[in-house]
């Protein structure tokens, strides 16, 4: 039987080997991501429904930490000051790498090396990244008060005016993830076809007319996808921050994480509160992410 020529084999046999093989290779991974994703995060909700202070003895709550984190004040002034961060920083990511990706899609010359500097911060570990950019912006004796006290601008409070501290890590997440978006632009203009250009210019459309009427509208799918991924980004920073400014002053950059590490993990610990926190964060983003997505499905449509 096991001899017999491949033309005679049941081909419903070798198509479903067929099938099966491309899963089989992708089954050690999506085994390691369920124990190590998938698995937490239903248990993570499982366990917002129960309330321990030492993580050893749980008792159910159902939804009672729900309840006492939407009575919070100290809830929702996170949850404006986790809106205003994401705002600012996928705002300011999706425009500032957008202009460099046409500028860097116009540079003929030394690409590369520009390319792996700008993308250079993102390899870099956060917890550094917020050590050095703390040291850097000291009031004193930081290397950004130094430049700007030379031409007269003063030395601004960065780290320590509670608004100025916002507008800091904001620029910081920027600093940090603008390499990385920039690429996926120039990618996107690198896809688009030279032979639209060629006849703009033989229209005789400006470099403005075309950037408008033609490079940002073919750009859409690609900016819809750097606005999807600076959204999930600006919700889960937590580490640079945290290195920065420790989420003051007073308060004023403590972010969602932030808030559900402080209850999991500093005293008086919760553990169900950080749980239900952390699963609302996930709502939040999944609504968000979807919102982008149709958006930016409808606006290709058009």
């Amino acid at each position: 039987m096991s001899d017999r020529p491949l033309t005679r084999r049941p081909r419903r046999r070798i198509r479903f080997r067929r099938k099966l093989v491309p899963y089989l290779f992708v089954l050690p991974n999506m085994a390691i991501f369920g124990l190590f994703t998938i698995w937490p995060a239903l248990n993570g909700f499982n366990l917002s429904l129960y309330d321990s202070n030492n993580g050893l003895t749980f008792h159910p709550v159902g939804t009672g930490n729900y309840r006492r984190i939407l009575s919070s004040n100290e809830f929702w002034a996170v949850a404006r000051q986790t809106a205003e961060f994401v705002a600012g920083f996928v705002v300011v990511s999706a425009v500032a790498s957008t202009a460099l990706a046409l500028m860097l899609n116009r540079q003929r010359r030394g690409r590369g090396a520009l390319s792996a500097a700008y993308f250079l911060p993102f390899v870099v570990s956060p917890v550094v990244v917020g050590l050095i950019w703390n040291a850097a912006l000291d009031r004193r004796t930081g290397l950004v008060n130094e430049v700007i006290g030379a031409v007269g601008l003063g030395h601004p409070a960065w780290l320590v005016t509670p608004r100025l501290a916002l507008i800091s890590v904001i620029l910081v997440g920027v600093w940090i993830h603008l390499g990385f978006y920039t690429m996926i632009t120039l990618s996107g203009l690198q896809a688009i076809d030279a032979q639209i250009y060629e006849a703009a210019t033989i229209d005789g459309a400006g470099v403005w007319n075309t950037v408008r009427h033609i490079t940002l509208p073919l750009l859409r799918p690609t900016t819809t996808m750097v606005i999807t991924l600076a959204t999930i980004a600006g919700f889960q920073a937590f580490d640079f921050i945290f290195t920065l400014t420790g989420g003051g002053p007073v308060g004023a950059t403590t972010l969602l994480v932030q808030y559900i590490y402080t209850n999991g993990f500093t005293s008086p610990i919760s553990y169900g509160v950080a749980s239900a926190a952390a699963v609302i964060l996930f709502l939040v983003v999944f609504a968000v992410t979807f919102l982008n997505y149709v958006v930016g499905r409808r606006r290709e449509a058009v």
